[in-house]
């Protein structure tokens, strides 16, 4: 006698507000997870850079060294450095314990959309909207950068590095793929500019949102077109897309007060999540649970599966102790 196969458990979306983060820094531009998601980075429109916990909502601390409007951050995979670019046209390079600049980096000719550590926090890698991605060594002296990728027409609105490939996409409307080990780039032409681009986490897929409002999953290595998502706004803001941490769903921003999630296999919309009354800023996804932040004007949340409990029963003997979560 044979028994049926249990059902696989349906993958669950971020759908319950746990908590949410009055940042005081001015509008939130961005929002980032850390490396291991037990922290976060939100950039404010009020020069500052912020480090939060998640799971308590507590300010850690507070960089500040920006002439203008921080955009885009990163942190290094060990937590001890964070990177960070502004429309002041540089790209710092922080001590995450002082709080102190290790170094700030010049040469963009105009801001700085976006900022992204390689995986062994060697290189800092950023976009300009003067149409070039800078590659700059964290450990030399000289304040030149390594390398310099100028071949997009327009401003890069977005980058973001896998082991050896260096995902960008442009105003231009093109997704560019550089392989740095093998010295070729890819081009994948979208017919609308380019607001966001992430490798999907198996690495055989991109994903690009463009200002024609809709989502594209693209085969990495053919370019063939796997999925369009839409329903969503997105027209003159350059908002965020990503994938879920396990590759099962696609989320994206919208200029609607929403974030709009997506069957990746169906294309169905599963989630159209109410964020608020403005537009969706940012959004990141946690490296490896379930867990979603939004930003909205000068706030974060934070979006899990399900609430999280407020107390702990303990039983010690025959007393029952409650331990309220700080």
């Amino acid at each position: 006698m044979s028994f049926p196969q249990p059902k696989p458990e349906v993958p669950q979306v971020p759908q319950c507000l746990l908590r949410t983060i009055d940042c005081q820094q001015g509008a939130v531009r961005a929002v980032r997870f850390n490396a291991d998601g037990n922290y976060l980075l939100s950039c404010g429109s009020d020069k500052s850079l912020k480090l939060w916990s998640v799971s308590r909502g507590t300010l850690l601390k507070t960089y500040s060294g920006h002439g203008y409007e921080v955009l885009d951050a990163d942190g290094s995979y060990d937590n001890s450095q964070l990177c960070s670019c502004s429309s002041d046209k540089t790209v710092i390079l922080w001590d995450v314990a002082t709080g102190q600049v290790t170094r700030k980096l010049r040469g963009h000719a105009g801001k700085v959309n976006c900022v992204q550590f390689n995986e062994e926090a060697t290189v800092i890698l950023s976009g300009s909207i003067d149409g070039a991605v800078r590659c700059w060594d964290t450990r030399s002296r000289k304040f030149d950068p390594i390398q310099i990728l100028d071949e997009a027409r327009d401003g890069i609105s977005s980058l973001k590095v896998s082991e050896h490939e260096l995902l960008t996409g442009s105003v231009d409307g093109r997704v560019r793929r550089y392989d740095l080990r093998m010295g070729q780039l890819h081009v994948d032409f979208v017919n609308s500019p380019i607001t966001c681009v992430c490798f999907s986490a198996d690495a055989q897929c991109t994903l690009t949102s463009s200002l024609d409002s809709t989502v594209r999953l693209l085969d990495k290595s053919t370019g063939e077109m796997l999925g369009e998502y839409s329903g969503h706004t997105m027209k003159g803001y350059k908002l965020d897309c990503c994938l879920s941490s396990k590759d099962t769903h696609i989320l994206s921003c919208s200029e609607d007060g929403h974030v709009y999630c997506w069957d990746l296999v169906e294309g169905s919309l599963t989630l159209k999540l109410p964020v608020g009354k403005a537009v969706v800023q940012s959004l990141s996804f946690h490296p490896s649970e379930t867990c979603l932040l939004t930003a909205m004007e000068g706030r974060v949340q934070v979006w899990g599966v399900e609430p999280e409990e407020t107390e702990d029963v303990v039983e010690v003997g025959e007393v029952v102790v409650k331990k309220e979560k700080m």
